[in-house]
């Protein structure tokens, strides 16, 4: 059977060129055609059983939160607890080794006047139930009591004629050939002319130095010996005793003046 085109005349290909080409330029309008985009679904409404499980689940997850935090909270109040009884415990250590420390200091205290008292019995003078110790130290008289007080004893308190006798023969002897005023326990601080001990006791009795007498056929003299005048005559200046070493007699003194003094201590 013979071609079309081969009857007609024409060159082989060209119809099918055509239709090629035809083909083609269809494919293009084809392709530059807007594509035409489906219609958008519409989302359905939430339903009020998914807003209570919205809701619900919201909770769930602050219950948690809440379960978490309450657990926390219990650890830190348990801690809170240890360090409370830590610090009771710590307290009470503290206490303790105050007491302790306290306790030391008393004992240190007693052991050093028990010490004082075998030094000034040992060492000083021992006249009935006390002991007599001279300190060659210069304080007030203030100092000076404090200084016995802490030795466990005090500054020596003669209560009568014969203790003073026996001091004023220790002080001599340990002192000689020297005179040296020496503080005794005696004072008129809380008013002028009453002489009291430093326990509180009223004086009993006096051993004043008084002028030397004039010498036989020497006509008499209302003054005063200018280095040895009549004691006491410190008037408000002068509230405190101090027993001369060469005589034993006594002497008013102001009491900031820094003399040796004698502690008597019980025996």
């Amino acid at each position: 059977m013979l071609n079309l085109q081969e009857v007609l005349g024409l060159p082989t290909g060209v119809g099918n060129k055509d239709t090629k080409e035809q083909q083609e330029e269809e494919g293009e309008e084809t392709a530059t055609a807007p594509t035409s985009r489906p219609s958008p679904v519409p989302s359905p409404s939430p339903t009020p059983e998914d807003t209570i499980t919205y809701i619900l689940g919201r909770l769930a997850g602050l219950d948690a939160g809440l379960h978490q935090l309450h657990i926390r909270l219990h650890a830190l109040d348990t801690r809170v607890v240890q360090l409370t009884q830590g610090l009771r415990q710590l307290r009470d250590a503290t206490s303790d080794t105050g007491d302790s420390v306290q306790a030391l200091k008393e004992a240190q205290v007693r052991a050093e006047q028990e010490h004082g008292r075998l030094e000034g019995c040992l060492k000083g003078l021992r006249l009935g139930h006390k002991c007599f110790l001279l300190s060659r130290d210069f304080e007030t008289q203030a100092a000076a009591q404090a200084r016995c007080k802490a030795r466990g004893g005090s500054l020596a308190q003669p209560v009568d004629r014969q203790q003073m006798d026996a001091v004023g023969r220790y002080l001599r002897a340990a002192l000689a050939p020297y005179n040296w005023p020496v503080w005794l326990g005696v004072n008129d601080r809380r008013s002028e002319g009453l002489y009291l001990f430093e326990n509180g006791q009223r004086v009993s009795f006096f051993a004043w130095h008084r002028a030397p007498s004039p010498e036989p056929g020497a006509r008499p003299s209302a003054a005063s010996h200018p280095l040895s005048p009549d004691q006491p005559n410190g008037g408000v200046l002068e509230n405190c005793v101090a027993q001369a070493s060469d005589d034993g007699s006594w002497w008013d003194h102001d009491c900031e003046r820094r003399l040796y003094f004698v502690c008597e201590f019980p025996f």
